[in-house]
């Protein structure tokens, strides 16, 4: 079960390119689960991304309807 603050990051990541400054232990926790993984855009920097995993999650809750997801890895 995620916790509304690990859920609300999981949306920011879905619904952006370059999401804002994250909490990182939600995004620990949603590595854990599988639901994000980390894209390396450069040498010390990476970008979250919603797995398919997570698309699928976030369309289980009604959260997305027939879109496409960013990258589904």
């Amino acid at each position: 079960m995620l916790s509304h603050h690990e859920f609300a990051t999981l949306v920011l990541v879905n619904d952006s390119s370059d999401p804002p400054e994250l909490d990182r232990t939600d995004v620990e926790a949603l590595l854990a689960h599988q639901l994000i993984t980390l894209e390396r855009v450069g040498p010390s920097v990476s970008r979250p991304q919603v797995t398919l995993q997570g698309y699928r999650f976030l369309k289980a809750v009604g959260r997305i309807r027939a879109k496409e997801p960013h990258a589904c890895r």
